[in-house]
């Protein structure tokens, strides 16, 4: 456990002297959303860009151009999006082990999409080197009836046990359900 607190502070470290180093170049704002699911505390820290562009309030394209697809995207504005979980995730047949990772998205034309889990922290943007990939686990579409105006990243409890991660824009969500492993 005192390994795991030690790394938990060092994750929060390089979060934080991310978050310090861009705050003047940030043009979205931030936020950090957090739950406890089954007992284990699961926080996500990201950037949230709206549809419209900031300097012109043209409304963008979203899917296939803002977040293009078939690519690495950052899930968000600005430095790396980061999750922070106290026990072990499971996702379908994947375990991803306690601590921090930097998470980002691959979504595809045809509507599948991949979740990744990176070991490569404190970083701008999306990682660029797969080799620090914990994992890549898929997630899955769905339209939504509300437009999201503004990117939204959701942490949700089932009541079956477990929970969802849930990424929201425009009419779009993708969702990947997890379990917690003790």
């Amino acid at each position: 456990m005192k390994s795991f607190n030690h790394l938990l502070l060092v994750a929060a470290f390089l979060v934080g002297a991310s978050q310090l180093q861009a705050q003047q170049k940030r043009v979205s704002p931030h936020e950090t959303v957090s739950a406890v699911v089954d007992g284990s505390r699961v926080t996500i820290s990201y950037g949230r860009p709206y549809s419209k562009d900031p300097k012109t309030g043209e409304v963008r394209k979203i899917w296939g151009g803002l977040v293009p697809y078939g690519e690495a995207w950052r899930m968000g504005a600005d430095e790396a999006t980061s999750l922070i979980t106290q026990h072990s995730l499971v996702i379908g047949d994947t375990t991803i082990p306690a601590g921090a990772y930097t998470l980002y998205f691959v979504p595809n034309e045809d509507g599948t999409a991949k979740l990744a889990f990176s070991s490569a922290l404190g970083a701008w943007g999306a990682p660029v080197n797969q080799k620090n990939d914990v994992a890549r686990v898929d997630a899955k579409k769905e339209s939504v009836e509300k437009d999201f105006d503004q990117f939204t990243v959701a942490i949700e409890k089932t009541a079956s046990g477990g929970g969802v991660v849930k990424l929201i824009w425009e009419k779009t969500a993708y969702s990947v359900a997890f379990t917690v492993k003790k």
